[in-house]
């Protein structure tokens, strides 16, 4: 029997294999160039696994899975560089951003071409109902929305914890959420069935953010292939930011303004330790990893195995 390790494995590496097999054209090279480096980057493909593992639960067929996760993929690349351009980050998955390797105008027009591709590759699936479309693109404008307050929120010191969790729920849960869904979509499943499998994913997809902020301050630049620290020069409200600031105010704040440059990673990550903050966002991430099972338990007549290993699996990720 295949364990769990081997088939996430092979999961990526078919994934890997069909992604390096999109038909991208040669000219005009201003834009297909920079739009191959993307999609050619070494990324987790957490998003694809997931959507493989809730297709092969409710027996979804393998080809329409995986055109359903290159399309969920791209999308993902999509919101990635104009993220990057946002935050001025010059790193991502161990590489030059697109902004960094060429300019801001040509990462603007990939992620717009690799948006426009996801749309077709989608297309590309048999008797597509509306429904699946309509739903891809109310993720993608849900995405924005959590980008847009995201940016909202820098330097600004009166956000509240609930109003963080609002943010990466449409930033980064929306994606993930459909991933789960979008398979029993496809299957025409009923929706208090489809929204309980979107909830499990928006849950996944809260832990995971407040995880990455963590990692953020605490990870090692290699193994996290991009830029370390960003966050925080640009005033973001990360989970741990809030609590810092709702608690320490004055000592937060002079941390911040007084620490150099070149230290206020470090300076931060021993802050955050020593007060016992990032032990209590571990606490949280891990209590939404818990709800998504909770969500997964509602579930019938499912083998929900290798979707419980996957939570467990991202539970514990240290990049």
């Amino acid at each position: 029997m295949q364990s769990f390790n081997s088939l996430i494995l092979d999961i990526r590496k078919h994934f890997n294999d069909s992604l390096r097999k999109i038909q991208i054209n040669d000219k005009p090279k201003y834009l297909y160039d920079p739009i191959r480096y993307s999609i050619q980057t070494k990324g987790k493909r957490f998003r694809p696994v997931l959507l493989h593992l809730v297709g092969r639960a409710n027996n979804v067929q393998p080809d329409i899975l995986m055109t359903m996760s290159l399309a969920i993929e791209l999308l993902h690349n999509f919101t990635l560089i104009h993220d990057d351009i946002m935050d001025n980050d010059n790193m991502r998955r161990g590489k030059k951003t697109i902004h960094e390797k060429w300019d801001l105008s040509t990462a603007i027009l990939s992620g717009d071409g690799i948006y426009t591709i996801s749309q077709i590759i989608l297309s590309q699936i048999p008797n597509l109902k509306s429904n699946v479309f309509s739903y891809f693109n109310k993720t993608t404008l849900e995405i924005c929305e959590g980008q847009a307050l995201d940016k909202e929120f820098e330097n600004n010191y009166t956000i509240s914890e609930d109003m963080y969790i609002s943010m990466i729920e449409k930033k980064t849960g929306a994606l993930i959420g459909a991933s789960s869904a979008l398979p029993l979509i496809f299957k025409h499943k009923p929706h208090h069935i489809v929204k309980v499998y979107e909830k499990f994913g928006r849950c996944i997809g809260k832990a995971f953010q407040i995880q990455d902020d963590i990692l953020e301050i605490t990870g090692d630049y290699i193994k996290m292939g991009k830029s370390l620290g960003s966050d925080i020069l640009l005033g973001k409200q990360t989970m741990m930011a809030i609590k810092a600031n709702n608690k320490y105010p004055s000592e937060w704040e002079d941390l911040i303004s007084n620490s150099e440059k070149k230290n206020l990673t470090n300076n931060i990550s021993k802050f955050l330790n020593d007060k016992g903050i990032i032990e209590e966002c571990k606490l949280e991430y891990k209590a939404y990893f818990s709800a998504s099972l909770e969500y997964l338990n509602q579930l019938e007549d499912i083998d929900i195995s290798e979707l419980v290993q996957l939570v467990n699996m991202l539970e514990k990720r240290t990049f």
